[in-house]
């Protein structure tokens, strides 16, 4: 006969726990002080029912409404004793219904008392929007027979209406840790009235550096608080955080970390090319042959995720991306979209998808090979859930054998192997066929002329030097375009009206210099920036004109400006010193 199954509870030895129907303990004994024995084993050959667990009748009837009544390992396991007040450690794979394990019994304990303003009695940490949202409905879901209110303290969203919602007064406030502290440096959130706290996916949020972040929450929480810890992982990290802010927790594993679901059928496909080309090909391969209902493809970083998704879409298949970068609104939709069928694919990183509650979902595809062989047990737990079945394919290249190892270590099974087409395999397109016609025009068209550099005034290369030594007719009967001239810089006054005057000039005696009054300095009255510049571009022109080299110093003056000469141009030149003066 083979023997029952059971689950660990690694905690001191503690007596019989009654309980009443509304969930209050008569008769608790504290365990025996730091004394560590043998793990306490609880059967869970025969299913729990909720029934069994203490609840009360109003909760067991929102349950019952919601469609459960038998209750998993890790909800059998957490609820007695989160009624009973202690701190729990709770370790188990995703989509084990851990949600429920703290929902459930949050909701018994709140139900006497009544929330202040800016003081929440429960606060639970999600490490992402869609996380918080999820968990959001649930306690909707299961409080509708109890007059409790629910804040969701998410970013991307108006920060005035959850402040609104904060200054009621709630009982139960959902948050992301960035947005709490936000709001608690604001001084629109106190949490010395937190009575429960519970953290989830703290595995995630380690992963996503919210550690320091939790530290502080911490901190700013009551230490008498009832805490609930829940991760699917246990990392140092982790285990250090647990150890510092947790009271004597009672651990439970429903099963051992990092483990797969039995009822998931895993394989890989191999593919000789790392380039992200014949990835691609392979992914839309795996999805074609196989019967996919609705899937998710996975990625390791965002902007893989949008050119997945646009590749997807652009070969027909119904893809939508989701990640932290898109807007909350459309993050929002897309998740709706996939929830009730009309979305087919979701390409979606880690972050995004961690603790996703889509109940029925066919296939998981990991497009990357996760760097942390942790994240695998969390992407392929999307599918086969509440004892469905499911299938999950990864994508190997030969540059992905070091976080294969790490997967395969951990899951302690190798996947079978799935073999691709040699020529989807090496991924020899990526976009569709761009047709014969389009073919025959990039064969028909005529080589392209290189555009050479030269400089102004130097010939143009002939027309066969550039094109080369081609016998098509038709490249050969191609008129050419005349050659344009270099272009040359010309004076600013014409040649020809003073290149006349100049015999003229020489002959004619120099004038007596005017006597003419002192200028003012530029700028002042009488003597503007304009005639200043004017004068200066006359004084350009004029030595253009006075430019021989034989030019008698004597000569006259400036000829050309008309009434508003210059004073100082109206000087004689000084005279240059000749041989023969300087001989004498």
């Amino acid at each position: 006969m083979t023997p029952p199954r059971h689950h660990l509870i690694d905690s001191p030895p503690l007596v019989p726990i009654f309980l009443t129907n509304r969930g209050q303990s008569r008769d608790v004994r504290r365990p025996l002080a730091q004394s560590r024995a043998a793990p306490v084993l609880i059967s869970t050959d025969t299913l729990t029912q909720f029934s069994e667990l203490g609840l009360s009748p109003d909760l067991l009837q929102a349950v019952a409404d919601a469609g459960y009544t038998t209750a998993t390992p890790i909800q059998a396991q957490a609820i007695p004793v989160a009624l009973a007040g202690r701190d729990v450690l709770g370790i188990a794979q995703t989509g084990t219904g851990k949600t429920a394990a703290f929902t459930l019994p949050i909701i018994e304990r709140l139900a006497v008392g009544r929330a202040k303003a800016r003081m929440p009695r429960c606060l639970v940490l999600e490490p992402t929007r869609e996380l918080a949202d999820q968990v959001a409905v649930a306690f909707e879901k299961y409080a509708r027979n109890h007059k409790l209110s629910v804040a969701l303290l998410i970013g991307g969203v108006s920060m005035g209406d959850q402040i609104k919602k904060l200054d009621k007064g709630v009982d139960v406030l959902i948050a992301t840790p960035g947005r709490l502290l936000d709001l608690f440096g604001r001084g629109k959130v106190m949490l010395n009235g937190v009575q429960v706290m519970v953290v989830d996916e703290a595995d995630r949020m380690l992963d996503m550096g919210f550690i320091p972040d939790l530290e502080e929450i911490f901190k700013k929480t009551p230490p008498a608080k009832q805490t609930l810890f829940f991760s699917a992982t246990m990392p140092p990290e982790i285990t250090r955080l647990t150890k510092q802010f947790l009271r004597d927790p009672t651990r439970i594993e429903a099963s051992r970390p990092a483990t797969t679901a039995e009822t998931i059928t895993q394989n890989i496909a191999r593919i000789p090319s790392s380039l992200p080309a014949a990835k691609r090909a392979a992914l839309r391969a795996l999805i074609g042959r196989a019967d996919v209902k609705n899937g998710i493809v996975f990625c390791n970083r965002k902007s893989e995720v949008d050119v997945v998704a646009k590749s997807l879409k652009r070969h027909g298949f119904d893809a939508a991306p989701i990640h932290g970068d898109l807007d909350q609104s459309m993050r929002t939709r897309t998740l709706e979209s996939f929830r009730n069928g009309s979305l087919r694919l979701l390409v979606a990183s880690d972050v995004a998808a961690r603790g996703l509650d889509i109940p029925d979902v066919s296939h998981i595809f990991n497009y990357d090979v996760p760097h942390h062989a942790d994240d695998y047990v969390h992407r392929i737990g999307r599918t086969g859930r509440a004892g469905r079945s499911g299938q999950a394919f990864m994508i190997v290249t030969p540059a992905d054998a070091k976080s294969l190892d790490k997967v395969l270590k951990l899951i302690g099974k190798i996947p079978e192997e799935v073999t691709l087409d040699a020529q989807v395999s090496a991924g020899s397109t990526e976009r569709p066929a761009r047709g014969r016609a389009a073919a025959l025009r990039d064969e028909e068209a005529p080589p392209r002329a290189r555009r050479s550099r030269r400089t102004v005034g130097e010939p143009a290369a002939p027309a066969d030097a550039a094109v080369g030594s081609s016998e098509d007719p038709a490249v050969e009967a191609a008129p050419t375009a005349p050659k344009r001239a270099p272009r040359t810089r010309t004076p600013r006054r014409a040649a020809e009206p003073v290149a006349a005057p100049l015999a003229e000039i020489e002959a004619t005696p120099p004038t007596p210099e005017p006597v003419v009054a002192p200028a003012t300095a530029p700028g002042r009255a009488g003597y503007g920036y304009r005639n200043v510049e004017r004068s200066q571009d006359d004084s350009r022109a004029s030595s253009r004109v006075r430019s021989a080299p034989d030019r008698d110093a004597d000569g006259p003056g400036v000829v050309g400006f008309g009434a508003d000469t210059p004073a100082f141009l109206m000087r004689a030149p000084p005279r240059r010193a000749t041989a023969d003066t300087e001989a004498a």
